[in-house]
């Protein structure tokens, strides 16, 4: 059972970049799908990005991006590491939320829809964003 751990968040003034870490414990992360997620105050929590696992075949899935964090935000994972980072860039207020990194065996992650809360297995325990001036 892996466990999960976010970093690296924090206030930032709009426009300015931060990067998040997931990092697991407890198992390795390249047989999982990673989906990101994140849930401002009085909102649901919503998926805006997943990646394949990293073992995963090439034609097998792909990356899905949310419309809202498209050309902003990079995911990339370093599975020999077991981490997944998070590159967000040009960061507006409405970005300011709990981040929380989600690790799955089964999801298949593609270019839609976008990952629901319910189909990953493994959760961290979030990290808050402030996007503020």
């Amino acid at each position: 059972q892996v466990q999960l751990v976010e970093s690296g968040g924090g206030l930032v003034q709009p426009g300015g970049s931060l990067t998040l870490s997931c990092a697991a414990s407890g198992g390795t992360l390249d047989s999982y799908a990673i989906g990101w997620f994140r849930q401002a105050a009085g909102k649901e929590r919503e998926g805006f990005l997943c990646t394949k696992p990293g073992d995963a075949l090439p034609h097998y899935g792909g990356t899905y991006y949310a419309d809202s964090v498209k050309g902003r935000f990079t995911i990339s994972r370093d599975d020999a590491k077991s981490t997944v980072d998070l590159q967000m860039n040009s960061l507006e207020p409405g970005d300011t939320a709990i981040y929380y990194c989600a690790a799955d065996l089964t999801y298949y992650c593609s270019d839609a829809p976008s990952p629901k809360t319910y189909e990953f297995e493994y959760w961290g325990q979030g990290t808050q964003v402030t996007v503020s001036s």
